[in-house]
């Protein structure tokens, strides 16, 4: 709940599963999820307990480099959901991690004139209440 007693939009639901994710994230650690199938062995993210790509269920955690490129974004003014309200406007962004998944997140830090696709970024995190952390971006190598 925010301070005014709505509810929040903007935390994870943790469960069994991606508790691992989670608490990673907490640690400043962002994770990705590897397929250990022959023949595939890519990456996917978001976190899944099979391959999407091959659908096996022979899938671990792996920890990602922390380096993403910019593929495309919008900068979003109006959101009337707390606490989004509070922050437009803001970059809602995908990315392109360095381990080949394509993610959603948000890139802070960087004006949108600044913005460029195929930037480079690092990745960086949002504490939010219940001691998460959601992974977001910000410009460097």
């Amino acid at each position: 709940m925010t301070g005014d007693g709505r509810p929040r939009f903007d935390l994870p639901e943790v469960d069994a599963f991606t508790r691992t994710y989670w608490d990673a994230a907490a640690e400043g650690l962002l994770l990705v999820r590897r397929c250990r199938a022959p023949g595939c062995g890519r990456a996917h993210h978001y976190p899944r307990e099979f391959c999407p790509h091959c659908w096996s269920e022979d899938v671990t955690w792996e920890p990602s480099r922390g380096r993403a490129t910019l593929y495309t974004w919008s900068v979003v003014h109006r959101n009337d959901l707390p606490p989004f309200d509070a922050r437009v406007p803001y970059v809602a962004a995908v990315v392109d991690l360095a381990e080949g998944p394509r993610m959603m997140t948000e890139v802070v830090r960087c004006p949108e004139p600044g913005l460029r696709v195929g930037m480079a970024l690092r990745v960086a995190f949002r504490e939010v209440e219940g001691g998460l952390a959601v992974p977001v971006f910000e410009p460097g190598g």
